[in-house]
């Protein structure tokens, strides 16, 4: 009789609890080492204080992001306060503002003009800060995008999917040149100045190699969302010039005399792009042989099914 009286009780604290509980706790645990972080850090003898704005934001928005997980995270655990967050509207909007504040988080502190997670160069110099802070960042947008597909029954990801071939990669490589030019620029503003030696010259080989490749995947991603496919030969062309022009961006820019040498945000995402754009090619290629093999024709095929 008890023991089936606790396995009651365990089936019910289980259905009130939601689908992304687990997820909650990771949210939790990363907020608490970023917040812990961020204090041991700000609070380190030797910590110059590059901006005094930008270290209370980041205390701030720590401490407002693991205070309301940790609310939500008790919620989960009882009964009658799980019925308030599961699957409501307040895990929703709490959801939403969390990937805000997570952005602006992760934005200042691995600033290298900010002196927190990384140093003047962009070298990480706290890593569980830094880490942890991109953690928990992903962390926030699987809850946002899971929420949604659970209580609106809209599966992001396979919209994205069944809407265009490739168009999660494009936006992938979009989102990763986005922060090579971001930290290229960076890189230049707070170390060449007037100055022109040759790592502020490859970091002007970052800009330009970022901006480009971001108005590029702007523009495939455009058509895609539009038409709900782009010119296979345009795809093509632009995924092969990305190939080639991150193969020098990771020569370039992560080798020892490039700006991006160091371990951080330009180092990482340097070589995600490269990566990102292999597989896109690799995507394209896989449909050309598929179309050729089906058809027996050489003509590229219009739209496949997506492969990345």
């Amino acid at each position: 009789y008890f023991s089936n009286t606790n396995k009651v009780t365990i089936l019910n604290m289980t259905e009130t609890r939601s689908p992304r509980f687990s997820q909650w706790v990771a949210f939790l645990i990363f907020s608490t080492i970023t917040l812990g972080s961020i204090v041991e850090v700000v609070n380190d003898p030797d910590y110059i204080v590059q901006s005094e704005s930008a270290q209370k934001w980041a205390v701030t928005s720590s401490a407002i992001t693991f205070t309301i997980t940790l609310l939500v995270v008790m919620m989960h655990l009882n009964a009658v306060s799980s019925i308030l967050i599961v699957g409501t509207k307040i895990e929703g909007i709490i959801s939403a503002i969390l990937v805000i504040f997570w952005i602006a988080t992760v934005s200042v502190v691995t600033d290298s003009r900010r002196g927190l997670a990384v140093d003047e160069f962009g070298a990480v110099e706290s890593g569980n800060l830094y880490y942890f802070s991109w953690a928990g960042f992903v962390c926030s947008v699987v809850l946002l995008v899971n929420y949604l597909k659970y209580a609106f029954n809209v599966d992001v990801a396979g919209e994205i999917r069944t809407r265009s071939a490739r168009l999660t990669a494009w936006s992938g490589l979009l989102a990763t040149s986005l922060v090579v030019m971001g930290s290229s620029a960076n890189y230049y503003d707070t170390t060449c100045g007037g100055n022109v030696d040759e790592k502020c010259s490859r970091a002007v080989f970052g800009i330009v190699l970022g901006a480009m490749m971001t108005l590029s995947s702007v523009a495939i991603v455009a058509l895609k969302l539009a038409t709900t496919k782009a010119p296979f030969l345009a795809e093509v062309g632009v995924a092969a010039i990305s190939v080639i022009m991150y193969g020098f961006g990771v020569a370039f820019i992560t080798s020892q005399k490039g700006p991006g040498a160091p371990l951080g945000n330009l180092y990482y995402f340097t070589w995600l792009s490269f990566l990102v754009s292999f597989l896109i090619s690799a995507s394209c290629f896989e449909d050309y042989t598929t179309a050729a093999a089906t058809t027996g024709l050489d003509d590229p095929p219009s739209q496949q099914e997506d492969h990345v």
